[in-house]
């Protein structure tokens, strides 16, 4: 019998598996890790939306089978939005669909539109779906380099030169998982001109839209005139809202995609549980304030690792935006890799992290750092952080040494 099927085989091996799994056992051996590796947010969903989730579930009524594109108005919800958040008008009959999260939107999305053989463009460093919901559907991805001082415009024309055939779609994540990085209307508008020059179907992934700091919103792709041509964009409840588990995403934009979209969606899914789309719609339309309370605890996180982190003699940059914070390797343990460092880390400082590397080649020489505690476990994960850095980095000490010769020569392979 066949054991490793053809789409198996297009995947790597996870690369945050060794991460998980040393996480796991020191849990088990009764180890007080302090998880800062999945984006997985930890505050309450608001009240009001929990309770429309009870009020509605104990209807039974709302048991059945639901709506594949969402029910209408959840979708009317989501459009309201676009208007008053980025003054975006959208039909929410024919360009807009409820997703079970962003995540399978963009995997169903990709088995839509993708035939073998069909080159997609996608930002390296970046979250694994955007390249990997592609390459399940049968795509060749071309990795277009992102983060801190690489001009993504001139990365992206390259790739589109030395592209044969040329590429079907590209897709752009900003504020950008895990780098962290916005950008302004303007690269939009230049964006949105070269993919309507080259005929490149444009896949904007808008997950972080209301988690950022400094009082600059990051806009929409669909604000330019004419994205709608050739743009879709997902969006979700998980950061916004606190709802991660509820599952519940959007696409919006171009009709065409949102229709394929549609199409492969009736084939696979009835929809999320009714009552968690009325829930969902009663996010959307009911009081906002509970955003700014969410952003303000992510800032303040984001504060207390930056300040406790540079203290700990380990500087790493604001993240002006998201959930993370994307942080080069401290220069004494470049030489061992994120894989091998955040292993360290973990072992040594009871603090886990995602190395860079799990988000693609451009990665290498970063961990990323996930705002998922509350500010007293965080504070405390800079202390353990600064003790570790202390071992390490004083001369006498033999054994800290003796164990980055270990992470290096483990990280290597050798």
């Amino acid at each position: 019998m066949q054991e490793e099927f053809y789409r198996i085989k297009r995947l790597p091996p996870y690369v945050f598996a060794e991460v998980n799994a040393l996480k796991a056992k020191a849990r088990a051996a009764g180890r007080d890790v302090i998880d800062l590796g999945m984006g997985n947010p930890d505050g309450a969903t608001p009240d009001h939306i929990v309770k429309k989730l009870i009020e509605t579930v104990q209807n039974p009524r709302a048991h059945g089978y639901s709506a594949s594109r969402g029910i209408a108005g959840l979708r009317r919800a989501q459009a309201a939005y676009y208007k008053r958040r980025f003054g975006v008008t959208l039909n929410p009959d024919t360009e807009v669909i409820v997703t079970l999260g962003s995540k399978e939107g963009l995997a169903n999305l990709a088995q839509a539109i993708t035939a073998p053989g069909d080159i997609i463009l996608a930002p390296n460093p970046t979250y694994p779906i955007h390249s990997f919901g592609f390459i399940i559907a049968g795509a060749s991805v071309h990795d277009v380099p992102i983060g801190p001082g690489i001009d993504f415009m001139a990365e992206l024309k390259k790739a589109v030169i030395a592209c044969t055939p040329k590429p079907l779609a590209l897709v752009i994540n900003f504020p950008a998982n895990p780098t962290a990085q916005v950008v302004g209307l303007e690269f939009y508008e230049e964006l949105v001109a070269f993919c309507r020059e080259h005929k490149i179907w444009l896949l904007s992934d808008l997950a972080y839209a209301e988690i950022y700091f400094d009082g600059n919103p990051p806009p929409s792709v669909l604000q330019v005139p004419g994205a709608m041509d050739i743009a879709v964009e997902f969006t979700s409840t998980s950061k916004t809202y606190s709802m991660a588990g509820w599952r519940i995403g959007f696409a919006v934009g171009n009709q065409t995609l949102i229709n394929a979209l549609t199409r492969v969606k009736s084939y696979l899914d009835y929809g999320a549980f009714t009552p968690i789309q009325v829930a969902a719609t009663a996010a959307l339309n009911g009081p906002q304030d509970c955003i700014a309370e969410i952003r303000e605890r992510y800032q303040a996180r984001r504060d207390v690792v930056v300040d406790g982190l540079h203290h700990a003699g380990w500087d790493i940059p604001a993240p002006p935006a998201t959930m993370f914070a994307w942080a080069p390797v401290p220069p004494a343990f470049r030489e061992m890799g994120s894989l091998g460092f955040s292993k360290i880390l973990l072992e040594e400082a009871n603090v886990a992290v995602s190395p860079g590397a799990g988000f693609g080649e451009y990665g290498e020489g970063y961990v990323r750092i996930a705002l998922v505690e509350n500010t007293q476990r965080l504070r405390q994960a800079t202390r353990n952080i600064k003790q570790f850095m202390a071992n390490h980095l004083s001369g006498s000490n033999s054994g800290a040494k003796t164990a980055r010769k270990k992470a290096v020569v483990e990280a290597s392979g050798k």
